[in-house]
């Protein structure tokens, strides 16, 4: 790896900077937070990409047989540099869809899922730069990887690579770029798959299989979407939404055809060395502005046995997703039902931890655990028949994941949740709640209107004259 820092410059202003250089993935940790926001990376440019759709999946034109999380670490393997624990760094960054359950699972596949979708999209970046906001330090990073340079490559040929690759980033770094305009957009026109009504149906039907045994828990959703106007400005959006929602695990990752702006508060699976570590979020409430009401959400949500019976079930069913790949006796469950509040709501969260068995590495993990249990539901894989049931249409990102695979063996996943779909000139992002037999619909379509708020409010912030990007 070959390194130089470079005078500090704000996340949201570096990656305006770079996403010149095309196929921009921005990791924004938004909201400061000493262990779960400390660090952004920002890449572009990247040298190859990974895709896996339910028909074939390839690196670059190489076409390649076999489960697609097995074939992600085959080629991770190509790339593969010493283990380090400063997290992710030069590696394969993209987006997993919900769906990608597909590879691992039996389940019925929603009407709208086209075969050829790639349900996993990964760009091999060679290059980073990587923000400590806490430290207020920047450095760019390389491994010197390229077309025909992967581990096995000649020292030389990948230094020269890499110190080409941070020349160039670090003169967009410095030049800047024009500046971007912020041209108001017009307020969209949204519309939900399911309304009051049907969506408490949903939730009715959902307590109907767990009185005759079927499951205990399952998540449901609804999904919100929109026309966009010609030339949205999905990054000034972006800008909007981490103003409006700064969240820890925050992302902005343009693909080919798709964009992707998230404000997740949700850590998935976090790997460094062969230690692991999951946080199911289940439990929300909406924060109040008046100090007193705020105070007194939280103490409803920290006493509420609904949301503690719906959190313990999903951290009961992450031990054992784990427990697939660790060493026996390494999971464990450090906090329980710990109270979380980010702009807008509270959450209850736990934190499951373990320590992968030998030989373990990320594509085998996430193939364990994919998708998260908090967005499917207990048992998982009838949860995942119920949600296709009921929902009749693919979830695409939302409940899938946000992925940074470093070269380095580390890896960070969020739950792709309160992120924004731009694609085909629609926008669309997906709302919902984990169903248990304490369920009343009515309060659980308010929980998906308290979800959505904040991803509308950030539309609306945008529509009103744009979003500067300091």
């Amino acid at each position: 790896m070959w390194c130089e820092p470079i005078p500090f410059l704000s996340p949201i202003e570096a990656a305006r900077r770079l996403r010149p250089l095309g196929r921009l993935a921005f990791l924004d940790s938004a909201a400061g937070h000493p262990d779960n926001g400390r660090v952004s990376v920002v890449a572009a440019d990247p040298f190859a990409e990974f895709t896996a759709s339910l028909r074939e999946t390839r690196f670059g034109a190489e076409r390649i047989e076999g489960c697609p999380f097995a074939a992600l670490d085959a080629v991770l393997a190509r790339y593969a540099l010493a283990p380090d624990e400063a997290g992710p760094g030069p590696g394969a960054i993209g987006a997993i869809d919900f769906e990608a359950a597909h590879f691992t699972e039996d389940l019925p596949r929603p009407p709208d899922l086209a075969p050829d979708r790639a349900l996993i999209r990964l760009g091999f970046f060679d290059t980073v730069l990587r923000l400590d906001i806490a430290a207020r330090t920047a450095r760019l990073e390389s491994a010197g990887f390229g077309p025909g340079l992967d581990a096995e490559a000649p020292a030389a040929a990948r230094e020269r690579r890499a110190r080409e690759r941070i020349a160039r980033f670090r003169a967009c770094l410095a030049e800047g770029a024009a500046p971007e305009p912020t041209l108001p957009s017009p307020p969209l026109g949204w519309r939900s798959s399911h309304d009051a009504a049907s969506y408490s149906r949903m939730v009715e039907r959902v307590r109907e299989l767990i009185r005759a045994g079927d499951l205990f828990q399952a998540n449901v959703a609804r999904r919100v979407e929109a026309a966009l106007p010609p030339g949205f400005d999905a990054f000034g959006f972006y800008a909007a939404l981490r103003r409006v929602n700064p969240a820890p695990f925050a992302a902005y990752l343009e693909e080919p055809a798709r964009t992707l702006a998230s404000a997740s508060p949700e850590l998935f699976l976090r790997l460094r060395g062969r230690e692991v570590e999951t946080r199911p979020i289940k439990g929300t409430r909406r924060r109040p502005a008046d100090p007193a009401g705020d105070r007194a959400a939280a103490r409803e949500l920290l006493g509420s046995p609904k949301d503690r019976a719906e959190n313990v079930m999903i951290v009961d069913l992450m031990r054992n997703d784990l427990s697939r790949v660790a060493e026996p006796a390494t999971v464990a469950v450090p906090v329980l039902c710990a109270l979380e509040s980010v702009p807008g709501v509270h959450h209850l969260a736990s934190t499951v931890t373990a320590r992968l068995s030998p030989g373990v590495c990320a594509g085998a993990l996430i193939a364990a655990c994919f998708p998260g249990g908090s967005i499917t539901g207990a048992p998982k894989i009838r949860a995942c028949e119920v949600i296709a049931d009921l929902e009749g249409r693919r979830r695409g990102i939302y409940c899938g994941s946000i992925a940074a695979l470093g070269f380095n063996g580390a890896a960070d996943l969020s739950i792709a949740i309160r992120t924004a779909e731009f694609e085909g000139g629609q926008a669309r992002f997906g709302v919902g709640g984990g169903v248990t037999i304490l369920s009343e619909g009515a309060e659980e379509y308010r929980e998906t209107e308290t979800k959505a708020a904040r991803i509308e409010a950030a539309f609306a912030r945008f529509a009103a004259g744009g979003a500067p990007t300091p």
